[in-house]
């Protein structure tokens, strides 16, 4: 097969989108349209520069064997698919994914009480964690591509950086989870796989 330039991959535009894994969410099976959530998603908004981390990883363990020097097989120990992001719109949903709360109105005491404009969030000593399902996508002109996590949650987050010439950042690594044996999957539109017979 003969190198083909056109074939070289960038991803200048994409999006993320969040639910929260919920029994009745129905996550997509299909490419979508540009910078539209899919049903029941939300979008994330403006992702800083360095754009989006995907990891997939699986973790093996040789197995020797008395009747040779070399491994005769590898066993996984482990799988996982994990996507880093760094957020960069501050909105109900970035913060609320980034602090593990939800806001909540301050209400006044009068009688019947009113809201006061003021939302407080909880941060607790003994965090909730809550599952999310995550939708990446990306495209280079025509050509579309999508990974649908349906079962996920925040394993790590990065440090809040309040500066005067620095926008606030929401920086998360989301991990998969098992999903009916599955981690997730990758949808694309790309002329990649060969169908001739």
């Amino acid at each position: 097969m003969a190198n083909d330039p056109k074939k070289i991959r960038f991803a200048p535009n994409g999006a993320l989108f969040v639910a929260p894994a919920t029994e009745g969410l129905v996550v997509p099976t299909d490419l979508g349209t540009a910078d539209t959530p899919p049903a029941g998603y939300k979008a994330l908004g403006y992702v800083d520069e360095g754009g989006v981390t995907l990891t997939p990883a699986i973790e093996t363990q040789p197995v020797n064997a008395w009747q040779s020097a070399t491994a005769v097989l590898y066993n996984v120990t482990s799988a996982s698919f994990s996507v880093k992001a760094t957020l960069q719109e501050t909105n109900e949903v970035t913060t609320e994914l980034f602090w593990g709360a939800e806001w909540v109105e301050i209400m006044d005491n009068a009688e019947p009480a009113v809201g006061t404009g003021v939302f407080k969030l909880d941060l607790a000593s003994t965090p909730e964690l809550k599952e999310i399902s995550l939708v990446v996508d990306w495209n280079q002109g025509a050509v579309r591509n999508r990974v649908v996590i349906p079962r996920s949650m925040i394993s790590d987050r990065g440090a809040i950086q309040l500066s005067r010439t620095e926008n606030g950042k929401f920086e998360l690594t989301i991990e998969a989870l098992d999903s009916a044996g599955k981690l997730g999957y990758v949808l694309t539109n790309d002329d990649i796989v060969d169908t001739t017979p």
